[in-house]
């Protein structure tokens, strides 16, 4: 079974540089307090390092 991360959206993306809107819109979120359950990947590992400050890993499964 592959590991997955769950990914919450805690910050705004008002007033932000728009890569980091569309990173947010690429992992799936994009309204405040939403999770997504994403396969823990280089990429997504990534993504988030990109806008730590909007995303925080709430668990890592698997």
């Amino acid at each position: 079974m592959a590991k997955t991360l769950v990914v919450k959206q805690i910050g705004s993306p008002i007033r932000r540089p728009a890569d980091q809107r569309q990173t947010l819109i690429g992992l799936g979120l994009n309204k405040m307090h939403r999770t997504r359950e994403l396969e823990d990947t280089p990429s997504v590992r990534g993504m988030i390092r990109k806008i730590p400050h909007l995303v925080e890993i709430v668990e890592e499964r698997g």
